[in-house]
């Protein structure tokens, strides 16, 4: 990155900037309210009563009652524990789970590994535009399948499935639905009961949270087993003792962002229609993938014709924006995204992605900037590629 240029951050589906207001509410609970939430004393009084209000904070965000809210360390494991909590309830008669070939790798991992435990599993396509037809997944169920989970909006291309459709349909054949909601939380709406879920997947550095944060929401009633042993916290479910800092730093980032919820759409909506008004008019050869169906308001998934996707990130952090080539827990990887993939997009347009996510600190002014530096650079790179092709 060129030090005289001042970096403009446009990768935040990747992480967000901590609040200073939730740094300022998790700051007395570093230092002098340090107590053990499971202690009778004052000390542990104190911490007990600031973790019912970060729950209380938490479950604001979602519609659900504090009791359904279970903290985790993040996303990846709030999806493993509503995987695993479920199927450890089964007596064995409903071993079958479904998801979608786009899901976060936390669910897809999981349940690859679950499928070598005799666990059936079932994967539901995708259309073009990256969505679950209900239809399909509706062909999909059978009597022995115990939960589906389909995430909310797609961490790469920002694309929302319709998740009450997609539960009510796994609901008519008697299956749980979990969705994650990590993407999707603090950008939309997420109330439990108007989507219709029974478990659903919170992170807290996503929403300008602390990291290693996260929520587990389980509707009252919904047979859920222990993964992990110990002691009783969080109704047994996730036992140890609870990082109280990052819980309510994670309360106080939920509060906020219900809070701002429509002001920030509002905004950051503008400034993404804006950004992609201005590629598709300025840049030739260019796609916005899954454009024509709802999607959260702050994601562009953007795939160039003669540009690699990897290049063009590389070449535009050197420019000082800061974007991503997919999802950031497979930056590094030389694996396609199997989002696009599933997409049916051709190998070379896949290549050719990059996914800029814009966020509550984004300017009018760093979008122009990008914009301009995105259209010279991939101008740049397409010119730098065709000398090479006439040099072969």
């Amino acid at each position: 990155m060129n030090p005289n240029v001042k970096p403009i951050y446009l990768d935040y589906n990747a992480t967000t900037p901590l609040r200073p207001e939730v740094l300022e509410a998790m700051l007395p609970h570093l230092k002098e309210d340090f107590g053990n939430p499971s202690s009778i004393h004052t000390y542990g009084q104190r911490a007990k009563s600031a973790l019912y209000d970060a729950r209380e904070q938490v479950a604001g965000l979602v519609s659900a009652s504090p009791s359904e809210i279970t903290f985790t360390s993040g996303g990846t494991e709030s999806d493993n524990l509503a995987i695993l909590g479920v199927l450890e309830t089964g007596d064995g008669s409903r071993r079958h789970l479904v998801t979608s070939t786009v899901e976060h790798h936390a669910v897809l991992h999981t349940m690859r590994a679950l499928a070598k435990k005799a666990v059936k599993v079932s994967y539901v396509k995708v259309d073009r535009n990256g969505l679950v037809d209900p239809d399909e997944l509706s062909a999909t169920l059978t009597p022995e399948t115990l939960l589906v989970s389909i995430m909310h909006a797609n961490n790469e291309t920002g694309v929302l499935q319709p998740i009450a459709e997609l539960s009510r349909r796994a609901h008519r054949g008697g299956a749980y639905f979990h969705t994650d909601a990590v993407q999707s939380a603090g950008k939309v709406p997420v109330g439990v009961e108007a989507l219709g879920v029974d478990l659903l997947s919170v992170s807290g550095h996503k929403l300008y949270g602390p990291k290693g944060t996260g929520a587990l929401y389980v509707r009252r009633g919904v047979k859920f087993g222990r993964t992990l042993h110990g002691g009783g916290q969080e109704r047994g479910r996730r036992p140890g003792t609870e990082n109280l800092p990052g819980c309510v730093g994670l309360g106080r980032a939920a509060e906020l962002a219900k809070r701002e919820l429509s002001a920030y759409a509002d905004s950051v909506r503008a400034l993404r229609d804006k950004l992609e008004v201005a590629v598709l008019d300025l840049i030739p050869d260019v796609r916005i993938n899954g454009q024509s169906v709802p999607r959260v308001v702050n994601t562009t998934n953007a795939s160039f014709d003669g540009v690699e996707g990897e290049t063009l990130a590389i070449a535009l952090d050197l420019k000082g924006c800061a974007v991503s080539t997919g999802a950031a827990c497979s930056s590094g990887s030389v694996e396609p995204s199997h989002v696009l993939i599933a997409m049916h997009l051709t190998p070379e347009r896949v290549q050719g992605s990059i996914r800029v996510s814009l966020g509550k600190y984004t300017t009018a002014q760093e979008v122009e900037f990008f914009i301009q530096a995105l259209a010279a650079t991939v101008s740049s790179v397409r010119s730098q590629s065709m000398r090479g092709v006439g040099r072969a």
